[in-house]
């Protein structure tokens, strides 16, 4: 390898790869804002529990049909609430991979999303 860094990396070269890079950061945490905004919605069961939450992963509202209300089976509720959450939360990581993969052009930048 050359003295003092990396062979063929010229400071002009350097400088744009660095302001590429600075490009790049500024538009993923555009895009991570934009998509803390966005709600993603999943419903389970034929449409009796909705669950919904923000691109933050967070639980904003789960909504129940009356009639899935049964006093004495309440496992099936309980096991329908989680599987809303468990794909609505699915549903915001997808998007949020599907994001990331058009700025990075399909790269895998580990930490990232």
């Amino acid at each position: 390898m050359a003295r003092g860094g990396m062979p063929n990396m010229g400071g002009r070269n350097m400088n744009q790869m660095m302001k590429q890079m600075q490009k790049l950061q500024k538009q993923m945490e555009q895009m991570q804002e934009d998509l803390n905004k966005q709600e993603v919605e999943a419903t389970v069961g034929g449409g009796v529990v909705t669950a919904k939450v923000n691109g933050q992963k967070e639980l904003l509202s789960i909504s129940i049909e009356e009639d899935v209300v049964d006093p004495e089976d309440i496992e099936t509720l309980e096991d329908l609430i989680v599987a809303a959450v468990n794909e609505a939360m699915r549903k915001a990581e997808e998007k949020a991979t599907g994001e990331m993969s058009k700025l990075t052009g399909g790269l895998n930048l580990p930490g990232m999303f």
